[in-house]
């Protein structure tokens, strides 16, 4: 298992469109093959930064998502929106508790 851990920076108007384009399309990443959990984090501290936690069977799994149709429409959607350029980790957990 892999998790993918993106950092958005978005516009402060812009947020409240993020939120319903996320809330729109959750399900159907949730669903797409080899995903096992997605999480939309906020920063209580600063509202405009947000992050999505998502969990793939393999790493496999994770780029035949980034090359479908649905990421890049729901990508170039979502870009449209930042502040900042967006960072990304893709990592694995080597400890759980």
């Amino acid at each position: 298992m892999i998790i993918r851990i993106v950092k958005m920076v978005f516009r402060e108007e812009e947020i409240e469109s993020f939120q319903h384009l996320f809330a729109e399309r959750k399900s159907l990443i949730r669903n797409f093959e080899g995903c096992t959990h997605l999480e939309l984090w906020q920063d209580k501290t600063y509202p405009q930064i947000f992050f999505t936690c998502s969990w793939w069977d393999t790493e496999a799994h994770l780029d035949q998502y980034r090359a479908s149709h649905f990421f890049d429409d729901t990508w170039s959607q979502t870009k449209q929106k930042f502040a900042a350029k967006p960072e990304a980790w893709t990592v694995q957990a080597l400890h759980a508790l």
